[in-house]
């Protein structure tokens, strides 16, 4: 049950840290997006028309400016959620 608690709470710590580090790691940045990087091809796939809200969008803003509280919670509840379901599949 420790085990599970820990694994749960490193998810939670670790997933807003990790989620902008993935994101601005394949070229979304603060100064925009990255040439001939993932986030240019994800671009690219748009066709030229990237609507507000879209993945590529909020993939630029949190590049950009980070997660804002929403995505901190968001991301935080998603790392946890995984660990702990991780844990349990793993038996710990």
């Amino acid at each position: 049950m420790i085990t599970s608690l820990l694994v749960t709470a490193t998810g939670v710590i670790a997933a807003p840290v990790l989620v902008p580090f993935a994101i601005t790691s394949i070229g979304f940045t603060a100064t925009g997006i990255t040439a001939s990087s993932t986030a240019a091809a994800i671009m690219s796939s748009y066709g030229g028309f990237v609507t507000t809200g879209s993945a590529c969008a909020v993939m630029q803003s949190i590049g950009a400016a980070g997660l804002g509280m929403a995505g901190t919670v968001l991301s935080s509840a998603t790392g946890g959620a995984l660990g702990y379901v991780g844990s349990l599949l793993a038996g710990l």
